[in-house]
């Protein structure tokens, strides 16, 4: 089951960060090795209605920001370009507790975001990487995702490579 992050899910969802953190240090990406996310971003993400949990079991194995809204961040994008400029739903954060990777959880949240998108009217979502991070590169492919440029995220202008799926309406 996906639902909205509350704030008692807070100790869970930075555990399940904490622990994607540590994965990526060892594997030698920098990517979330500047601070954040932190709690006082999921709490930001809670108060906008932009935090999702899945839960199995009754325990919280995994999270994802689904932003239903434009990021400013992809409105430039350089070596390639956006499949369309269509409104689409944003995915940012997503990670499983490690116990949990490899068992399709990472996906069920991309699907959310996509009949997120849907219940919106849009055929467009939007996520990004870094470009060592193999694993979601690889997740994304593997669920139709297609790689569209380059992007710069936040204050520090880190560059992640973008990805873009279009969404088909009717799932014949």
């Amino acid at each position: 089951m996906i639902r909205k992050t509350r704030i008692e899910d807070i100790p869970a969802v930075i555990a399940i960060v904490d622990e994607a953190k540590a994965y990526f240090k060892a594997q030698g990406i920098p990517q979330w090795q500047n601070g954040t996310p932190n709690e006082e971003m999921i709490e930001n993400d809670i108060a906008k209605g932009y935090s999702y949990v899945l839960i199995e079991d009754g325990e919280v194995i995994g999270t994802a920001c689904i932003i239903e809204e434009a990021d400013p961040d992809y409105s430039r994008i350089t070596e390639g370009s956006w499949l369309n400029d269509e409104p689409y739903t944003v995915v940012h954060r997503i990670a499983v507790k490690s116990s949990c990777k490899g068992n399709g959880h990472a996906a069920k949240l991309l699907q959310y975001a996509e009949e997120t998108a849907l219940k919106n009217g849009w055929n467009n979502v939007r996520i990004d990487t870094h470009e060592r991070n193999s694993s979601m590169r690889r997740l994304l492919s593997k669920n139709g995702f297609v790689q569209c440029g380059n992007v710069e995220i936040g204050p520090l202008k880190e560059p992640r490579i973008a990805y873009q799926k279009i969404l088909k309406k009717d799932h014949d």
